[in-house]
């Protein structure tokens, strides 16, 4: 046998033998992860809860420094 047909078959092996990590499961739309959906919701939930701490705290900061209260 020559060269490039064992190429050949190395090349069709390797494209029929592997898969995407990406393709190898579809997400039951049907039955989320609730565990995953709560913890993105309570981790925004916390870091919107930051902001806007620090953006009050920042403002009143900033109103001492100017005598506007």
């Amino acid at each position: 046998m020559s060269l490039n047909h064992f190429l050949t078959r190395a090349a069709y092996v390797s494209k029929v033998g592997t898969r995407s990590a990406f393709t190898s499961s579809k997400p039951d739309v049907m039955n989320p992860n609730w565990l995953r959906v709560g913890l993105a919701f309570g981790s925004s939930v916390f870091l919107w809860g930051l902001l806007f701490k620090q953006n009050s705290t920042d403002l009143h900061e900033y109103k001492v420094r100017n005598g506007l209260e």
